[in-house]
């Protein structure tokens, strides 16, 4: 069967308002990539070495991929994915390949799926849809092109029209990556470090102690030294922003702020220390933590996100066997009026704090951070994000947040992926979505077109630059 990439994809179906978004998506089609919070290893772009083999570069590190083929039966073994214990014999990149193309129908109307026909399309020309048939024909032309100079990283980098880059790391990196392509003349775009300190913060975070304890060694201060702690956290903090890092970023279960005081604060750090810490004061110390880090970054000026709303490593037996991102993060609801309220109460309205609040929680979108955002001087509406960043989806968010904090309000398209070729694939579908929700107000007679035409620029430029600080 052909796999062919329309033109018109996810643009309107009626004619008239078809040309409207047609107009608009060609002023952005073209336009520099603004990546502000993503999880691409900085060490793909310092190395720069070829792509191994098609099924590590699609398959292996995508869990959006992996995911719905061990739904289907396939063992992670085959998809390349080791035992933690060594037991189990990894597949050969060829068999994992194959497995994919022969279930290449579990992707029909996902994200993965859109996005995966576009690299295949524009990238390698593909015209054919992956089947047990061309399976072995496909991996050997892929694997034949990713040899060429033109598939290394940098040059797909450039090609991608990335202007901007940020990645996750941990806040003991010493960041030599970063610092190595900033000092690199052949490099021209720009890798942001982002300070993600969840293990450091949270005392039910798998490896807490030993994260604590290695931030102590650092800083000279006993493990359970409380004042010394935040200290340290704020140097490191310090050391991200000398290393161009411009966002902190939170992956917590739930948006939950308090204020503690140092005193309780420092009793509850002692016993997450210890170890005899229990869940209701993990979760009040977490949330002490939240509104000290809003506090620094007041102080130091890093964008605060907060990405909540996920019951990580679901399933424990796969966990303990094959480890974290392996596709078993699921969504919970989230609530943010009454979770944020001491941290806005503080600092909401202050304009040195950028706040950006994700979710998967779509129920939240109009009832609650739309209206926040509308209001609070600092807030700012996360992209939708993860199992959200998907067609329908982010039409859905568009119209849930659109008619109470406009369009000022949002942070820009993010693209939150380790899959580094998906990052174009995924901003296009991003630019088509916007073109399609602004034609749809101008043909209601809602908008005017010279008016869409700079709302629908500058969200993919000016507004992710000003959230971002960049």
């Amino acid at each position: 069967m052909t796999l062919r990439l329309d033109p018109d994809r996810l643009l309107p179906v009626d004619p008239t308002t078809r040309e409207v978004a047609r107009r608009l998506y060609a002023l952005v089609a073209g336009a520099p990539i603004v990546s502000p919070h993503g999880h691409v290893d900085p060490h793909l772009l310092l190395d720069d070495e070829p792509f191994p083999d098609p099924a590590t570069l699609f398959i292996r590190y995508d869990h959006y991929v992996t995911r719905l083929l061990h739904a289907d039966g396939v063992s992670f073994a085959t998809l390349g994915v080791p035992d933690a214990s060594g037991a189990e014999q990894v597949g050969e990149p060829r068999e994992a390949w194959r497995a994919f193309c022969s279930r290449w129908r579990l992707f029909a109307g996902t994200a993965s799926g859109y996005w995966l026909a576009h690299a295949f399309g524009t990238l390698f020309g593909i015209d054919e849809q992956p089947s047990a048939e061309n399976a072995d024909a496909l991996y050997d032309r892929i694997a034949a092109q990713l040899e060429r100079p033109e598939m290394r990283p940098r040059a797909l980098f450039s090609r991608f029209g990335i202007d901007v880059l940020a990645t996750t790391d941990d806040p003991m990196d010493d960041l030599a990556a970063h610092r190595a392509l900033a000092d690199d003349p052949t490099f021209s775009g720009r890798v942001l470090p982002t300070f993600r300190p969840d293990a450091y913060i949270d005392p039910l975070a798998p490896g807490f102690r030993d994260k604590v304890a290695a931030l102590a060694a650092w800083g000279g201060h006993a493990a359970d030294d409380y004042p010394a702690y935040v200290a340290s956290l704020e140097a490191r903090r310090r050391h991200f922003v000398e290393h161009g890092a411009v966002s902190a970023d939170f992956g917590v279960r739930e948006p939950y702020s308090i204020d503690l005081g140092a005193e309780r604060a420092g009793e509850l750090f002692a016993k997450a220390v210890a170890g005899t810490i229990d869940a209701a004061e993990a979760r009040d110390f977490l949330g002490h933590m939240l509104l000290e880090s809003a506090r620094m970054s007041v102080d130091d000026g890093l964008v605060m996100t907060i990405h909540p709303g996920v019951h990580r490593n679901h399933s424990q037996s796969t966990f303990d066997r094959f480890g974290p991102d392996t596709g078993h993060d699921i969504p919970i609801p989230a609530e943010f009026v009454q979770n944020l309220r001491p941290l806005l109460e503080r600092h909401g309205n202050d304009p040195r704090l950028h706040l950006v609040l994700f979710t998967i929680d779509e129920t939240t979108y109009s009832r609650e951070i739309a209206p926040l955002a509308g209001f609070y001087r600092s807030v700012f509406i996360g992209a939708p994000w993860w199992f959200l960043d998907a067609p329908d989806a982010v039409q859905r968010f568009r119209a849930a947040v659109t008619e109470t904090a406009g369009f000022s309000r949002g942070s820009g398209f993010i693209d939150d992926t380790r899959a580094f070729l998906s990052i174009p694939a995924r901003h296009d579908m991003s630019r088509r979505l916007d073109a399609a929700f602004l034609a749809r107000l101008v043909a209601e007679g809602r908008l005017d077109e010279e008016s869409a035409a700079e709302i629908v620029v500058d969200m993919v430029g000016a507004q992710p630059r000003k959230v971002f600080r960049l």
